[in-house]
C-alpha cells in the first residue's frame, strides 16, 4: 500500500476565541542577541500569531527559538541572531489570550495536550517494530519522489560490513538527501574502506590487527595529507562505504566536531555554532529524519526539527522523524528535550538499516 500523507487541518479562525484576541504584543530589541522579556519561545508545533488583526503562521520553525515579524510574515530566529530593532513576540500563553495559538491538532494527533508543548514517549524495549519498519520503507519509497530524508548517524556503523553495505545502499537507491554524523563515523568508515578495519578491529571477522591502535590516526593523517575527504577517495582509489558513496552521489555531509575527535578529518566543524548552521541547512529541506545510533546529534537534530514542513506549494505536511537506538535510555531522553513528534526504535541499528533495505528490496 502506498504511503499516504495525513492532511493538514488549519485553525478555525471564525471561532470567538480567534475574532476576539488581541494582536501579539511585539517589543524591539534593545540589545544585540538579547530577547525582550517576556519573549515567546517557539516549540515543534505549528504557531500562529494575530499581526495587524491577521493570523499569520510562522512558516519555518525550530524549537526554542524566538518569533520575529519582519514586516510580511514571521521568522524564527535564534536569540544569539537577534538585532537591534528587530520586533520580538512577547507573550507565554499558548491559546489566544496574547494573540499567540499553538496547533497541537492540525495532523489530528489526539494524544498531544492542546494546552501544553509536553513530552511523552510510550515505547520500550519490549514494543514490536515490525509495524515501524513496514512503515519506514513505504515512508522512503514515497519520500524518494516527494521529500528529502535527512540521516543522523552514529559510528556503529562503520563497525560492520554488512551495515555499512546496507547503508551504502540506500544512498546508492536515492533514498538519502543529507548525512549528518561526527568525525568518527566518518573516520571508521573511512578506515574501513582504506584498510578494511574500524579502530583497528577488521569489520567482517571482528580481528585485531596489528598494531591497529594506529589505523585510525593513520587514515586522518592521510585524509588531511590529501587535503579533503574527496581528494583522498580519489588518490587512494577509495570505492566502497558511506562516505564513499555519499561522495559519489553528492550527497551532502555535515559532520560535527567533538572536544574528544582525533585528528579530525578536514571536513569537521570545529566551531559548534558552524556545525549547528550547517546542519540547520540540511534539516530545514527535511521532510523525514531518522536518527541513529547517537545520542548527542540524534537530540541536537530533534530539537531542531518541527513536526511540519510548509511546502513549495504551501501545503503543511508533517515531518516524521525516527531515532533507533538500542539504549532504551537514548530514545526516552530524546523525547524527554521536547521531540514530541519523534518515534523511537529500540533494537540494534546495524539490523535495522539492514531490514530497511532488505524491505525496499536492495542488493547489497
Amino acid at each position: 500500500m502506498a504511503f499516504e500523507l495525513r492532511t493538514y487541518t488549519h485553525p478555525d479562525f471564525t471561532l470567538e476565541k480567534f475574532k476576539n484576541a488581541p494582536d501579539a504584543t511585539l517589543c524591539e530589541v534593545a540589545k544585540e542577541g538579547v530577547a525582550p522579556d517576556n519573549f515567546h519561545a517557539l516549540s515543534i508545533f505549528p504557531e500562529y500569531f494575530k499581526i495587524n488583526g491577521e493570523w499569520k503562521m510562522i512558516e519555518e520553525s525550530r524549537m526554542d527559538t524566538v518569533p520575529v515579524y519582519d514586516g510580511e510574515k514571521m521568522q524564527a530566529v535564534e536569540a544569539r541572531r537577534l538585532h537591534v530593532g528587530d520586533q520580538v513576540v512577547c507573550g507565554r500563553t499558548e491559546d489566544c489570550e496574547e494573540g499567540i495559538f499553538l496547533h497541537a491538532h492540525g495532523f489530528d494527533e489526539r494524544k498531544a495536550d492542546s494546552d501544553t508543548f509536553a513530552f511523552r514517549t510510550g515505547r520500550s524495549r519490549e514494543t514490536a517494530f515490525s509495524k515501524d519498519v513496514d512503515e519506514i520503507v513505504e515512508l522512503l519509497k514515497h519520500e524518494k519522489e516527494h521529500g528529502n530524508v535527512v540521516w543522523v548517524l552514529g559510528p556503529a556503523f562503520s563497525f560492520d560490513l554488512k551495515a555499512r553495505k546496507a547503508l551504502s545502499a540506500l544512498i546508492s537507491a536515492g533514498y538519502a538527501d543529507a548525512i549528518l554524523a561526527g568525525n568518527a563515523l566518518a573516520t571508521h568508515d573511512l578506515e574501513g574502506a582504506y584498510m578494511s578495519t574500524a579502530l583497528g578491529q577488521n569489520i567482517y571477522t571482528q580481528e585485531n590487527v596489528h598494531n591497529g591502535h594506529y589505523n585510525h590516526l593513520e587514515l586522518i593523517n592521510k585524509v588531511r595529507e590529501a587535503g579533503s575527504i574527496p581528494q583522498f577517495i580519489d588518490k587512494y582509489d577509495i570505492d566502497n562505504g558511506i562516505i564513499y558513496t555519499a561522495v559519489k552521489h553528492d550527497v551532502p555531509i555535515v559532520l560535527g566536531g567533538s572536544i574528544r575527535d582525533d585528528g579530525p578529518l578536514p571536513e569537521v566543524y570545529g566551531n559548534c555554532y558552524d556545525a549547528q548552521d550547517a546542519m540547520r541547512n540540511c534539516v530545514r529541506k527535511a521532510t523525514t529524519v531518522i536518527t541513529m545510533a547517537t545520542m548527542l546529534h540524534s537530540i541536537a537534530v530533534g530539537n531542531m526539527t518541527p513536526s511540519y514542513r510548509v511546502m513549495p506549494d504551501g501545503t503543511v505536511r508533517q515531518t516524521y522523524f525516527y531515532i533507533c537506538d538500542i539504549s532504551e535510555f537514548t530514545v526516552n531522553k530524546l523525547a524527554d528535550r521536547g521531540s514530541l513528534s519523534s518515534k523511537g526504535i529500540i533494537t540494534n541499528v546495524q539490523d535495522f538499516v539492514c531490514n530497511i533495505a532488505d524491505g525496499l528490496g536492495l542488493e547489497y
